[in-house]
């Protein structure tokens, strides 16, 4: 649900419209949070708060049978996989026997064995996708509604804190989703194969007699026990040689994003950059974000390299250390070739397992800072902000009550004390002032998103709409436009045609169902009309302009003040506006001053 107050039943929609204006950009880059210093448990519990949900959802009964169905094929690829080493000893065995029948039906056996093998991994890939592509819609939806509800997206983009919420409800969340899911099976699967695998190199590696200090000790499976000490010793030492990539992959994401949001903004202000002839110094900005791209990369490949480098190493000496221990064995005749070569498989598939966080490495420190942005992310949406400007529901229905309020910036400096007025239905008021007094700033306050300063507003009954200067504009059809925020099917077309004629926009009656970026096909005059069409369209009983006539020429601006009038006389107005013509189509005038002391004249 919205945080829009009406107390209209049935009939017109709610709605309410406003501006994000303030605060700075979402993309700065100098106002990223910085996370505290956590312990490993209380990351584990962050990251568990945001696995946990879906599982548990609506949806948990589908999630766990598809996560089901993925466990039990990959238990059936282990299995496959194990009855592979088998043949592998078997098919060694009977070419070093000559034994040509045994060749032939080893064969066949092969053949059944890869068709069931292709069979359930194409099964695989279309559960883990359809499990993948159902958790990531979940989550998106999820973050969607915390994002756009409660006018989250706009206290975040005031305070500038968390850079590009777009990228990580379109990106970040598909990465947990896929990255998680990858990471949990490939590890339960490493877990399957450590078990099954170990068996064999145990039951395939003997003893080993070892005599220290006159007493002879021996070792049963050693091969297992060289295998595990060392995946655990690689282990340890790849996280010594990475652990920082995964602060440099969480600056790549950040650096990107930013670069990408650069563009986005040359493209949506093309012609302002071209009136100015700006594209050099586009260019040099592009090219100063770029560069921390850049440099963030050779990071990146410093790290990348070390990691490979040891990784590479590391695997081709486990492809030779079982050759090394098994060599003098099958040269004593205590092994034979197919044994051989199932305990090489065998061990290799041990030492594979017990290396899984080697080899997913790099993976996991992209993991790590996916959550890490979505916890940031998560914790923004959660913060409660608080305000001293208290926002109630008036006992008298016809009066909009100002009570002690006192305007200040985000700082803790005074902008303008407003004191006590009353606004009642009917009345039209126009608000005066200097350019920064803080005109604007009383509309924010008035519709709730201003908590910086004190006092009370007591808001009326009745549907409430804000015009700011610049009204939002949806890139759908005209009709979508018009009918904005609320749902075009709530509006007949006849309706739609009939306010567009009023509000002089003839020329688009014949548009409604055409989609287009109308916020760059109509001029800033046509998109202001469209919004005071907007305004008949939806009926409210408190309008509030905020320069909404800035870009119109007198005579339409009269038009457009002339309808509100005849159309709906029984609609409160209140105008922020700088021109005197305003004060024309209003009874009261609201005066701040520069020592913010206000004035009241009829």
């Amino acid at each position: 649900m919205s945080n829009i107050e009406t107390t209209e039943a049935g009939g017109t929609p709610p709605l309410f419209e406003t501006t994000e204006t303030g605060g700075a950009s979402p993309l700065s880059l100098s106002t990223a949070p910085a996370s505290p210093r956590r312990s490993w448990r209380e990351r584990a519990a962050a990251a568990w708060r945001l696995l946990l949900p879906y599982w548990v959802s609506e949806e948990r009964w589908r999630a766990r049978g598809l996560l089901a169905l993925i466990i039990a094929i990959d238990g059936t690829r282990t299995y496959a996989g194990v009855q592979l080493s088998y043949w592998q000893r078997d098919y060694w065995d009977a070419l070093a026997a000559y034994d040509l029948a045994a060749f032939w039906n080893l064969l066949w056996v092969f053949v059944i064995i890869v068709a069931v093998w292709a069979f359930i991994d194409t099964m695989r890939i279309w559960f883990f996708q359809a499990l993948e592509m159902r958790w990531r819609a979940w989550m998106t939806d999820v973050f969607l509604h915390r994002w756009l509800d409660g006018n989250a997206y706009y206290r975040i983009a005031r305070a500038g804190n968390i850079d590009n919420p777009d990228q990580r409800i379109g990106e970040d969340l598909q990465m947990l989703a896929t990255r998680t899911m990858n990471m949990s099976l490939g590890l339960l699967n490493t877990i399957a194969n450590l078990v099954t695998y170990s068996v064999i190199v145990w039951n395939l590696s003997d003893s080993l007699a070892l005599t220290l200090g006159g007493v002879r000790i021996e070792i049963p499976g050693y091969m297992l026990w060289v295998a595990v000490a060392y995946a655990v010793f690689g282990s340890w030492l790849m996280e010594k040689i990475g652990h920082e990539l995964v602060l440099v992959d969480y600056q790549q994401q950040r650096y990107e994003a930013h670069f990408r949001f650069l563009m986005m903004r040359i493209r949506e202000n093309a012609e302002q950059i071209s009136f100015y002839s700006g594209g050099r110094a586009e260019i040099v900005r592009l090219r100063a974000a770029f560069l921390t791209i850049r440099e963030n990369w050779a990071r990146i490949m410093d790290y990348s390299r070390r990691i490979a480098l040891f990784r590479e190493g590391y695997g081709e000496i486990s492809n030779f250390l079982p050759l090394l221990i098994i060599g003098p064995r099958y040269f004593a005749r205590e092994i034979t070739l197919g044994s051989v070569q199932q305990l090489t498989q065998s061990f290799g598939r041990v030492r594979g397992a017990l290396s899984w966080f080697i080899a997913a490495y790099r993976g996991i420190a992209m993991l790590r800072a996916v959550f890490r942005r979505l916890l940031e992310f998560e914790e923004a949406l959660k913060a409660q902000e608080t305000s001293d400007i208290a926002v109630t529901m008036n006992a008298r229905p016809d009066c909009l009550e100002i009570r002690a309020l006192d305007l200040r910036l985000p700082s803790g400096e005074p902008l303008v004390h407003i004191g006590n007025v009353t606004f009642r239905a009917g009345e039209r008021w126009v608000v005066r002032g200097h350019s920064g007094v803080g005109k604007s700033t009383l509309l924010r306050a008035l519709a709730g998103l201003w908590p910086h300063g004190g006092g009370e507003i007591a808001m009326p009954e009745g549907r409430k709409m804000f015009l700011p200067q610049k009204s939002y504009l949806p890139i759908a059809s005209l009709r979508a436009c018009l009918c904005y925020p609320s749902d075009e099917q709530w509006f007949g077309v006849g309706e739609c045609v009939e306010v567009l004629r009023a509000a002089r926009l003839e020329s688009l009656t014949g548009e409604l169902d055409t989609d287009d970026n109308w916020e760059k096909r109509l001029s800033p005059g046509e998109q202001q009309r469209l919004a005071f069409a907007r305004v008949l369209l939806h009926k409210p009983d408190w309008i509030f302009l905020d320069e909404a006539t800035a870009s119109l020429d007198p005579a339409n601006e009269a038009a457009m003040y002339r309808l509100l009038a005849e159309r709906l006389p029984n609609a409160a107005i209140i105008s922020v506006a700088h021109r005197e013509s305003v004060a024309a189509f209003h009874d009261k005038a609201l005066d701040l001053s520069a020592s913010g002391v206000k004035e009241i004249s009829s």
